[in-house]
């Protein structure tokens, strides 16, 4: 079947925490017999700062950040079996929506790829008349990254025919363990950019223990912190390529996983970032949110911080010896059950279901 996927990028991960997820899933249905063609805006500079080339397993087709350009590219829909639209395509997201519903084939099956489902259901709470709300009727399926039954639940209440979560997960070979990098050592280090629902977070479960372990090294990698007050034990590097993630993930003693406050609060949304950091063998120390267990085994596989307080006790206590067994154990476990291929099985189900109904439909 050909897919028709309209998101923020898949060459660049500049300034777009989706990219991780859309070459990981995307590849996969590919080696399942999908043939995708990836349209992506060239906005944000995302453009000028590529980190992967176009892969030979999807097509990417560039556009235009204008109305025109969006136009031409939403046409090609017509020729799709699926058409998706992911949410945060970063230029005129609900005039995408209505042109691709608008050129979609009737009988393809048409989604609603949603990456940040908390923010997209607070935008449709706060507004009755959303966009997104009307062409819910005309939408066959939506598919989460995160969010579990609250999600699940909130998109069907507005009226949505069907919500599925397809979680995050590891591709092995693009996140695999790594030699370490002397640019990355530490006893902490974080990576991700600078966001309004994240920075109080980062305060408190980074900047505050870094403050408190004066004679601990912390790294700071991510765009946007630069002006940002830090104590002189934090290094701060800026925008790492993904190209180096690995080995950001593999040399520090622990890496820490800060959920925005949205998904936090939400739970069940594991970030891309837990699977790269547990598919590099790294000792991983995330937030507390609700649903971490269905993924990793908290103390065992990843150690649980409720706050600042209990990141700074879980560092003064972990042993490098401690650190490489957790770190081997959630190697093992997401390579036994949560990479990019057990999620394209589940997500090439929920096509094939979904198109199978729709025949049925049409049939009666």
């Amino acid at each position: 079947m050909k897919i028709a996927f309209y998101g923020s990028s898949l060459l660049s991960a500049y300034w777009n925490g989706a990219a991780t997820y859309y070459r990981g899933m995307l590849r996969a249905l590919a080696a399942r017999g999908y043939d995708i063609t990836f349209y992506e805006p060239d906005v944000y500079d995302r453009q000028k700062n590529r980190d992967i080339d176009p892969p030979d397993w999807c097509r990417v087709v560039v556009y235009d950040g204008t109305v025109d350009g969006l136009r031409s590219v939403a046409a090609a829909a017509s020729l799709a079996d699926i058409v998706v639209k992911a949410s945060g395509v970063g230029f005129e997201d609900d005039l995408l929506l209505e042109e691709l519903l608008k050129a979609a084939n009737p009988r393809a099956l048409k989604v609603f790829w949603d990456v940040d489902a908390p923010a997209t259901l607070a935008e449709l709470k706060a507004d009755a008349d959303h966009p997104l709300r009307h062409a819910l009727a005309a939408i066959d399926l939506v598919l989460t990254y995160g969010g579990g039954s609250p999600v699940v639940d909130a998109y069907r209440a507005i009226c949505a025919a069907e919500c599925v979560p397809i979680y995050n997960a590891l591709d092995p070979e693009t996140h695999h363990p790594a030699q370490a990098d002397p640019r990355f050592a530490a006893d902490l280090g974080f990576l991700g950019n600078r966001l309004p629902d994240r920075e109080a977070r980062v305060e408190e479960f980074f900047l505050k223990p870094a403050s408190d372990l004066r004679h601990q090294r912390f790294l700071l990698g991510g765009s946007g912190w630069q002006d940002k007050p830090m104590s002189p034990n934090v290094e701060y590097i800026g925008h790492v390529p993904t190209v180096a993630h690995n080995a950001f993930n593999a040399t520090p003693k622990a890496v820490l996983n800060i959920s925005r406050a949205s998904m936090a609060a939400n739970g069940f949304s594991p970030a891309t970032r837990v699977f790269e950091a547990a598919g590099a063998g790294a000792c991983l120390i995330t937030d507390a949110w609700e649903g971490i267990e269905l993924f990793l085994s908290p103390d065992d596989e990843v150690l649980v911080a409720r706050d600042g307080g209990d990141v700074a006790d879980i560092l003064a206590g972990l042993t490098p010896e401690r650190a490489q067994s957790i770190g081997r154990a959630a190697l093992d476990r997401v390579l036994r059950e949560h990479t990019y291929a057990h999620r394209a099985e589940e997500a090439d189900r929920v096509f094939r279901k979904a198109a199978e109904s729709r025949a049925m439909e049409a049939a009666e």
